[in-house]
């Protein structure tokens, strides 16, 4: 019996949660079916999923076709237009059991062809975890989806609805899971990280459930935390960034631009000197730490001199991993409702911050010849520096384990072992 087909657009999230999706299918015994589990960041982000889901069909002319993920929660009537489609699901819907298991004598037939409830209504923690989804080295554990802010330019929160956390205990077990099969490294995952613990009792802080995780877990070897908001960072991960080295150098920070007109019309929670005087402040208690982060090109109304404030604000922040995204205006948003940029311009920009962003990385690559370097090894020949620095070596290294080795130098932005 064939084993359902899952394709998964988008976000490190829908990943994860493409591995819920299989594990619940697969208990459900759900059998030749193709679930596309969409993204809709941008309306490009939409029009692809469009895409991907012909081709499905024109490769599995038979088989059931499910349409879930954000896009399908945010347009479901989109979605139950296309010919192609059999079932559309919600985001709630695909984590829950009796999803899956209803679809198995109903998948076609009279059953109603959209499942898709109102997900600011969902309150309830996410209940599903993943044990060593990843690679065999490293695993990813959701600790927090949805999000409560409004950024002019997001159409995520009507996706993925408010915040939830999942309660320290849940995570801290998980973790434990996970090392003892041999994890050494795990990753906190989330839609907004920063906001994890405001709607449990006594409203925790990210930094609190770092601190925990290291305190209940003293076996793990390294942990790591995904994009944060660094207006949100509380003291304690302060404190962890300073006086934990198991927790990792390296933090990737949702920035969006460096103009301080731009960061109020995007509905953003800081101003350009917020973001300099964070990354300062981890840079002292912590000299080694790295920054990626998101930017985006041609904001609409971003002039030449704001955009040069965004520009200027990779060296001002000391950013070494740049993710560049040209302004795509997205229906449903207020920004799409704002005066445009020229798309050649945000083409332009966008090509100038990426090439600001390939600078960076030499810097980076070139400071760390002659290092030595804890490194998590991804497969024989390839790993990850605790700043997640790709390094490769000339002969096989112990796959999933964390190896000692100096740095000799750099070939096609990668670190050379």
């Amino acid at each position: 019996m064939p084993a359902p087909k899952f394709t998964t657009l988008g976000c490190r999230l829908n990943a994860y949660e493409t591995e819920a999706m299989k594990d619940l299918a697969a208990r459900a015994g759900l059998s030749d079916a193709v679930v596309v589990n969409t993204c809709a960041v941008t309306a490009e982000a939409v029009r692809k999923a469009k895409q991907e889901i012909r081709k499905l069909r024109r490769e599995n002319p038979d088989a059931p076709l499910i349409v879930t993920g954000c896009a399908a929660q945010v347009e479901p009537e989109t979605f139950a237009a296309m010919p192609e489609v059999t079932r559309v699901i919600g985001n709630t819907e695909k984590m829950q059991p009796e999803t899956w298991a209803g679809m198995v004598p109903n998948l076609i037939g009279d059953t109603e062809k959209v499942a898709v409830d109102d997900i600011m209504s969902v309150t309830e923690t996410a209940g599903h975890l993943i044990d060593g989804f990843g690679t065999r080295s490293r695993a990813y554990v959701q600790v927090q989806n949805g999000c409560d802010h409004r950024c002019t330019f997001c159409i995520i929160p009507y996706g993925r609805g408010n915040s939830r956390s999942v309660p320290a205990g849940v995570v801290v077990d998980q973790i434990k899971r996970l090392v003892d099969r041999g994890y050494n490294e795990v990753v906190l995952t989330g839609v907004d990280l920063t906001s994890w613990g405001a709607d449990l009792p006594a409203q925790p802080k990210l930094g609190d459930l770092v601190m925990r995780i290291l305190k209940l877990v003293p076996d793990l070897p390294r942990l790591r935390i995904s994009s944060i908001d660094s207006i949100e960072v509380d003291e304690n991960l302060m404190q962890a960034i300073a006086t934990e080295p198991r927790l990792m150098p390296h933090l990737h920070l949702s920035l969006q631009a460096g103009d301080d007109m731009i960061l109020k019309r995007m509905k953003r929670r800081h101003l350009r000197d917020d973001a300099i005087r964070f990354c300062a402040e981890a840079k002292v208690l912590r000299p080694d730490m790295t920054f990626g982060a998101d930017i985006i090109a041609g904001f609409p109304t971003e002039t030449e001199a704001m955009f040069e404030n965004s520009l200027r604000l990779v060296e001002e922040c000391d950013l070494t991993w740049l993710h560049v995204f040209p302004y795509s205006a997205r229906p449903g948003t207020p920004a799409a409702r704002m005066p445009q940029v020229n798309g050649r311009a945000i083409k332009d920009r966008a090509a100038r911050l990426r090439a600001a962003g390939e600078t960076r990385v030499a810097a980076h690559l070139a400071a760390q010849v002659g290092k030595t370097h804890h490194i998590l090894m991804e497969n024989p020949r390839m790993g990850r520096t605790e700043q997640f620095t790709e390094v490769t070596f000339a002969s096989d290294q112990p796959e999933s384990q964390i190896v000692t080795a100096r740095i000799t130098g750099v070939a096609d932005q990668q670190l050379v072992a």
